[in-house]
């Protein structure tokens, strides 16, 4: 009897605790916008690569992490995650900020993973359904050439932009899961599913409590694609994977030089686009986490991967002037987010992160100020 009653009441508690984190779930969502939280499900697709799967919570029909679909909009802004807003909620990324320190009405196309197709592509597909009086392309030095390649020689709606003698490359560059142990495969549905689970583990607390841990970790105990720079009296503890950003920027690759000329294509393309519709046009200039650090990481020995790192910052600067000399030349308005985001280090720009790089809400503030200054300071907002 006591045996059955023991076991009647671990029942019980069961019962009720799988209830509450129900219940607990439920409200969550009805609170929160799920899209904040839940890492999206993605699907594949003949033209973008992958597409958001319909009817996923917190998107739009179009696809997107916005409200709504406006009929008109003041501020369309295009690009991959760094757009999107990879890490905080729609409202503190960039354009959404953009938008309440302008009071314009913005629709963030961003998606993660993407690049100039995909932005080319959204562009000339939803332009007439958002009517946007301004155009904001969100051009990320860190990959966006290599997306470029990628997409244009891995999918055949693109063969229109490929050269002869150039190979064929793999459109996925989404990561891949695999065949993960049931540990990882139970954390990707939680994480796909659970609002509560991504809260409570990667909330703004605990996420911040384990994002110190592991960069302290990093520089106690270096990861080979890891290093860490400490500057105590800058307030600067930040965490850099340098080797595959030195690659994506790697001027004597072929493949990225090809990279670079389709983005310039596209990019060219986005502005006689917006010409024909009476909408005006710009880059917005989102540079790398080393670029922004360049003063303290350049011909640094004291920490690991310098060599690496100021090959990269020579590459990234050699291709910034490459790219702000065509946008002159094809008089596309340029905002360069870099002055603003290096005026702010030290204020904690950064995910705390060793494998992260995005910016945080703090981050995506700074490129937004250089946005709305630019906007200002040119009238496009009269």
């Amino acid at each position: 009897m006591k045996l059955r009653r023991i076991l009647a009441n671990s029942l019980v508690l069961v019962i009720a605790a799988v209830v509450g984190l129900l219940l607990c779930e439920v409200a969550a969502r009805f609170i929160l916008n799920p899209a904040d939280y839940l890492s999206v499900t993605m699907e594949k697709d003949d033209i973008l690569g992958r597409a958001v799967a319909p009817g996923t919570p917190g998107y739009d029909r179009f696809g997107f992490r916005n409200p709504g679909i406006p009929g008109a909009v003041d501020i369309l802004a295009v690009g991959d995650s760094h757009t999107y807003g990879h890490g905080v909620r729609m409202e503190d990324s960039w354009p959404y900020q953009v938008g309440r320190m302008t009071g314009k009405t913005v629709y963030n196309m961003g998606m993660g993973g993407y690049g100039p197709n995909q932005y080319y592509h959204l562009l000339k597909t939803h332009m007439e359904d958002l009517n946007p009086r301004i155009v904001l392309c969100g051009l990320y030095m860190g990959d966006d050439f290599e997306n470029a390649y990628s997409i244009t020689y891995g999918l055949d709606h693109w063969s229109f932009l490929r050269t002869a003698g150039m190979s064929g490359a793999d459109p996925d560059i989404w990561e891949v899961m695999g065949s993960p142990g049931l540990s990882k495969r139970l954390r990707v549905w939680l994480s796909r599913n659970s609002v509560l689970y991504q809260l409570v583990v990667h909330g703004p607390v605990l996420g911040w409590i384990k994002g110190w841990i592991q960069v302290e970790q990093a520089r106690r105990d270096p990861d080979p694609s890891t290093t860490v720079l400490v500057e105590e009296e800058k307030n600067i503890r930040e965490a850099f994977r340098p080797i595959g950003m030195e690659k994506r920027l790697n001027r004597q690759n072929p493949f990225l030089r090809e990279g670079f000329r389709i983005t310039a294509v596209l990019l060219k393309g986005m502005k006689e686009w917006c010409d024909r519709h009476g909408s005006r046009f710009a880059v917005v200039l989102i540079p790398t986490k080393e670029m922004v650090f360049a003063e303290y990481l350049r011909g640094n020995p004291g920490i690991p991967l310098h060599e690496i790192i100021d090959e990269l910052l020579k590459n990234e600067e050699e291709t910034r002037r490459e790219l702000l000399e065509f946008l002159e030349q094809q008089d596309i308005p340029c905002i360069d987010a870099l002055p603003s985001l290096r005026r702010a280090v030290g204020n904690g720009l950064y995910t705390k992160s060793d494998k992260d790089m995005h910016p945080n809400g703090k981050g995506y503030g700074m490129i937004a100020e250089s946005v709305s200054r630019f906007l200002e300071e040119t009238g496009w907002l009269r």
